[in-house]
């Protein structure tokens, strides 16, 4: 992974603005509680905009190069192996690193298997059919050089998702004066154009199959009407 592009992008005045949309962005959907376990993969450097790390005990930050919060714990390991249990984490947060993972599907296979069922997964790419992303890539050497990445379009995350089991429940993508964001099952498959970024929301599902016990068949007595007879009868006949 070579994230340098991404850092000195955020010190551009257009990423100043992306960078103010996507913290807040991240401040409205961490939603868990300060005892539950967060798992960001990608250290931002600007984490304390978002989120007090200090009131997480369990924020963990996974970076190769121990990047992130100071007062949040640190993992260095790879997205691709990551050294935890299954099962054990609440939340994911994954910030720019999937388009710059040269294994970013088995870092999805292992995000399903470390986030506990029910678990929330958040993901921001750069929008790939963007005309400034483009042009950025194309024509600014000084960042093309370092970039090193591979565009993701919002529809193949979408179905690495589907696939694993998850949920999506909202969409967002970041202009550069604005965010539009769309919720529930019914999320177009179609990106803007226009927007920079965007990020998307979802849930770990686990379903479990019941299973069907063989039905006994049992044969069911019928009763005659004219084979009970009441207490009248009865006392007529004696």
């Amino acid at each position: 992974m070579k994230r340098d592009f991404l850092f000195a992008w955020y010190q551009t005045p257009r990423g100043k603005l992306l960078k103010e949309l996507e913290s807040e962005f991240l401040q409205r959907s961490i939603t868990v509680s300060c005892q539950q376990t967060v798992l960001q993969i990608g250290g931002l450097g600007f984490e304390t905009d978002f989120v007090d790390c200090s009131l997480y005990k369990y924020y963990t930050i996974l970076d190769a190069k121990l990047l992130g919060c100071t007062s949040a714990q640190k993992i260095q390991a790879k997205a691709y192996r990551l050294p935890l249990k299954s099962d054990s984490v609440d939340m994911i947060i994954v910030p720019h690193l999937l388009e710059f993972d040269h294994y970013r599907f088995q870092t999805m296979r292992e995000i399903e298997r470390v986030l506990k069922p029910e678990g929330i997964v958040l993901v921001m790419n750069f929008n790939p059919w963007s005309f400034w992303v483009r042009y950025m890539y194309l024509w600014e050497k000084r960042f093309s050089d370092s970039w090193r990445a591979h565009f993701i379009g919002r529809n193949r995350v979408l179905d690495w998702l589907k696939l694993l089991n998850f949920e999506v429940t909202s969409a967002s993508e970041f202009f550069l004066d604005t965010v539009k964001t769309k919720h529930g099952k019914a999320i177009p498959y179609a990106g803007s154009l226009t927007s920079t970024a965007y990020a998307i929301k979802a849930v770990k599902r686990r379903y479990n199959l019941i299973p069907l016990t063989p039905v006994k068949s049992e044969i069911t007595g019928i009763v005659l009407a004219n084979s009970i007879s009441s207490p009248a009868q009865n006392n007529s006949h004696e």
